[in-house]
């Protein structure tokens, strides 16, 4: 089944450029040219992933970002003309699964793309046999990648889950940040390890009652981080 792509810029000369690569890997692909326009499309239609642009009119990206992440995990590819790292911290801070600077090589989007999707197949794939883990307060639904913490459901981001699950299915064991950002992101993400530290802030601010104290997702100072089995 051809994979489905929503292109969100308002340079249409970019949007074509995309599409007709990205159709040449037999995607199919949709475009929109605003927020506003993006957001109505996410909602009203199911994609695969999003690639999303930061300036835009009307509704910025920042904002549909956030927005979706109310009602979709949809994977979601940053495109950013600033290479400002705040931007980048700013994208995953909002929900963002990873960020791709201005002027690109559309070989290296398609790469991110793939590895992205690729990642959220081969976890459907993994745990057909086995979709539920429980550690005490936790459960997490592998098939519909969703967490519970005391019945109650989290809303979180694909990396944010991906983290999750490593962390309870191994329990009590210290994950140092470059090891995460291997594990979760691949061992050819461009990003550094500050990109996990955001990932684990915004997972604590979800799951934790208090984050600044936090039950779950601990941290070894010094070396990383790991779910604390009680």
């Amino acid at each position: 089944m051809a994979r489905k792509v929503l292109v969100v810029d308002d340079e249409k000369l970019i949007v074509k450029g995309i599409r007709f690569s990205l159709e040449q890997e037999g995607m199919e692909v949709d475009a929109a040219y605003d927020g506003e326009e993006a957001l109505d499309m996410a909602k009203s239609k199911e994609y695969d992933i999003i690639l999303l642009d930061v300036m835009l009119p009307k509704l910025g990206g920042f904002d549909v970002c956030q927005q979706i992440r109310e009602f979709s995990q949809v994977p979601i590819l940053m495109l950013t003309a600033k290479g400002d790292d705040m931007d980048k911290i700013l994208g995953l801070e909002y929900g963002a699964d990873d960020y791709i600077t201005k002027p690109f090589n559309i070989l290296e989007v398609k790469a991110r793309m793939k590895a992205i999707m690729r990642r959220t197949s081969h976890k459907e794939v993994k745990v057909q046999s086995e979709d539920v883990i429980e550690n005490g307060d936790v459960r997490l639904e592998k098939s519909g990648r969703r967490c519970y913490i005391l019945g109650q459901e989290m809303n979180l981001t694909a990396k944010e889950y991906e983290l999750m699950e490593l962390l309870v299915l191994n329990p009590n064991k210290i994950y140092s940040r470059e090891k995460l950002l291997t594990l979760i992101w691949g061992a050819d993400y461009p990003g550094d390890v500050r990109t996990v530290d955001v990932h684990i802030r915004r997972l604590r601010e979800k799951i934790e009652r208090n984050p600044s104290e936090p039950k779950y997702v601990h941290t070894k100072w010094g070396v990383g981080y790991y779910f604390l089995c009680k």
